[in-house]
């Protein structure tokens, strides 16, 4: 028998591990809000003006973690909402051009504000399942700008980022079963021939 030990004695490491034993509690949620800008910085799918922020925030907010699920899902609601809004409509054009066959004036004219509330059911899609990062078309691209007062769009960001897509169409080089440094536009560049 060990004499000299107190019986409730822990070894060393544990002690150690207890000591160390550090948690990582997040129990709030700081966001910052900017301004929309003219992006300059993101080469959109298709269209003229991407959409960027302002250099410094506007404002602050803080939330708890629980208030910040909640806002998140009324966020992701209204932008569900406004999705399937835009579902039905494009749906109801088609259904009066006979799926873009027929010229309908009445199609032409139809907007969102056309179809009401009762036609979408976003109640019963769960938002955590169908949220998504959706593309928006220049013209809904430009009426951001526009509402956060953007008075003029630069009309240059258009022809810069329509080459970057034409360019991007295009990659790798015209090699076909052996490289030809001297010729080959990968080589050129100095990256791997493609």
């Amino acid at each position: 028998p060990l004499s000299g030990l107190p019986p409730a004695a822990t070894s060393i490491l544990k002690r150690q591990k207890q000591l160390r034993r550090k948690n990582v509690r997040f129990d709030q949620v700081t966001v910052y809000y900017f301004a929309r800008r003219q992006g300059f910085t993101s080469v959109p799918s298709q269209g003229g003006s991407s959409l960027g922020m302002a250099q410094r925030h506007n404002s602050v907010r803080r939330y708890t973690l629980c208030e910040f699920a909640q806002e998140q899902e009324v966020n992701h609601r209204e932008i569900l909402r406004e999705h399937l809004k835009e579902e039905k409509l494009h749906a109801k054009k088609m259904k009066l051009t006979k799926n873009g066959t027929v010229e309908s004036e009445e199609a032409d004219g139809l907007t969102l504000e056309d179809v009401s509330d009762d036609d979408i059911d976003v109640e019963n899609v769960e938002v955590d399942d169908y949220f998504f990062l959706q593309p928006l078309p220049t013209k809904r691209r430009r009426a951001l700008l526009r509402a956060s007062g953007v008075h003029r769009i630069d009309a240059e960001e258009k022809q810069e980022l329509r080459a970057i897509r034409l360019s991007r169409e295009e990659c790798g080089c015209d090699c076909r079963l052996y490289c030809d440094p001297e010729a080959c536009a990968c080589s050129q560049a100095g990256i791997k021939c493609q």
